[in-house]
């Protein structure tokens, strides 16, 4: 009997994840195992998804911290950041939750920026599951974020970028879905006049390849990168665990 995994969020039209996974699969010689996406927008919709016959779940916005409460188990580092994006079934009605999205983070900013020094502060754009998970990985590293947020529910709100403060934070990491399709007009409202050579711009979204956020960063000099490696990365993760649990169900 095939295996069915999948992710849940929405939108989810942009999604490289089935197309990425089923080449994994593909790769590692199983042809009964499957990838799907399940679009749910509201959250009373998460546990009918959760009773399906599914051995692991992606999960995405805007369902990555409230997903929690219908969990059974939840790894360290995904109760400290308090946002899950991998699911894996642990029984018939058990699931536990990790975040995958961190550690995939670390690897990426690291090795994007190779020899380079890492900053010593970098500004997070949201405050949502991605923006913690991001938040914890710049810590991780000893990197001081401060969260930018419209809601009030972050350090500093956007009006508050001054030049001063984008002197010393010269990494700027994007967790928001503006710019990702179908909202490709739409960006951050950073000061963009005050970005320069300095200064790198990281988007998670990866669909379009290039963002309003990462085009106008590259366009007063910046150096930019989109969520694709991050996203492959955090896929190689969740497939790890995936299989750690493959036991359970043989």
């Amino acid at each position: 009997m095939g295996r069915r995994y999948g992710l849940i969020g929405y939108p989810l039209a942009h999604s490289f994840s089935p197309g990425y996974c089923t080449e994994l699969f593909v790769r590692e010689g199983l042809p009964d195992y499957s990838y799907e996406l399940f679009p749910v927008e509201a959250v009373e919709g998460l546990p009918e998804i959760l009773h399906r016959n599914i051995k692991g779940l992606n999960v995405t916005v805007p369902h990555k911290t409230a997903i929690i409460s219908w969990l059974n188990d939840l790894d360290r580092d995904a109760w400290q950041i308090g946002a899950v994006n991998t699911l894996v079934r642990t029984g018939s009605y058990s699931w536990k939750g990790y975040n995958t999205d961190m550690p995939a983070f670390v690897q990426s900013l690291c090795a994007w920026y190779g020899p380079d020094p890492l900053p010593d502060q970098a500004l997070v754009l949201g405050t949502g599951g991605s923006a913690r998970a991001i938040r914890a990985g710049l810590v991780a590293l000893g990197i001081h974020p401060v969260m930018v947020s419209c809601s009030g529910k972050g350090d500093i709100g956007y009006a508050d970028i001054q030049a001063s403060l984008l002197a010393g934070a010269t990494l700027l990491v994007q967790c928001t879905p503006l710019g990702m399709l179908p909202r490709t007009a739409e960006s951050p409202p950073i000061p963009y006049d005050l970005i320069d050579d300095r200064h790198r711009l990281y988007d998670l979204v990866y669909n379009p390849g290039e963002t309003l956020f990462l085009a106008r960063g590259r366009a007063r000099g910046a150096r930019v990168k989109n969520g694709l490696d991050m996203l492959h990365r955090q896929a190689d993760l969740a497939w790890t665990i995936w299989k750690s649990y493959a036991q359970l169900f043989t």
